[in-house]
């Protein structure tokens, strides 16, 4: 059985590490805070102008002050601290932040990232993630496999708008886990009862080794 939404962002919290300060992106990377390893210590930071994100509210008990980046309620903890956009964006460009686990509509197998627009499709703005993926450390992208047609979201080159070139490292999807490398992507990790050939059917991109 392919990953579900919750189990890809347990499987994306096991790339945090002790220390880090980590932003998550809109979509299924903000459940990742609900699973941040045992004995992990990370700081979140959310470029709305937060640090250090607690998990999602129980029910009754939202905040409708204390948001994320995606407009979502959570919580704060007793570290947090709060700034301003200019201050948010000065962490993210000075190279503060060690990892972007991040949503996306398409990868290349270069590492392109294309997460931000459909052309034709009203949108808000590109919002951080231009900033996000040139000035983090490194970028995992967390997204559905293929589309709701169908067709691969994992691409020799990407269609739409790219939000930045060459720019991803690791690639969690429903079906498995891979490396952006020399030549193509390399499979990781395989998820419950998926194949490989499954995977490597489902992916435009070349899969390498």
């Amino acid at each position: 059985m392919p990953w579900d939404r919750n189990q890809m962002a347990a499987r994306a919290a096991q790339e945090l590490q002790d220390g880090w300060y980590v932003n998550l992106g809109i979509g299924i990377p903000t459940l990742v805070s609900n699973y941040i390893p045992e004995g992990v210590e990370v700081t979140l930071q959310s470029e709305n102008g937060m640090l250090g994100m607690g998990p999602f509210p129980y029910e009754g008990e939202e905040d409708a002050d204390l948001i994320n980046a995606g407009k979502q309620t959570i919580t704060e903890l007793p570290q947090t601290a709060y700034f301003d956009s200019a201050q948010s964006f000065a962490m993210i460009r000075g190279g503060k932040i060690a990892m972007a686990i991040l949503g996306a509509m398409e990868v290349a197998e270069n590492g392109d990232l294309a997460n931000w627009m459909i052309p034709g499709k009203l949108v808000k703005g590109m919002g951080g993630a231009m900033d996000l993926v040139a000035g983090v450390g490194r970028v995992v992208v967390v997204m559905d496999h293929a589309n709701k047609h169908g067709q691969s979201k994992v691409l020799k080159e990407c269609t739409l708008p790219l939000t930045g070139k060459a720019v991803v490292d690791r690639i969690i999807t429903n079906l498995g886990v891979m490396d952006v490398v020399e030549g193509g992507l390399k499979i990781v990790e395989l998820a419950d009862g998926v194949t490989e050939q499954e995977l490597r059917d489902l992916t435009e991109a070349t899969i390498v080794g």
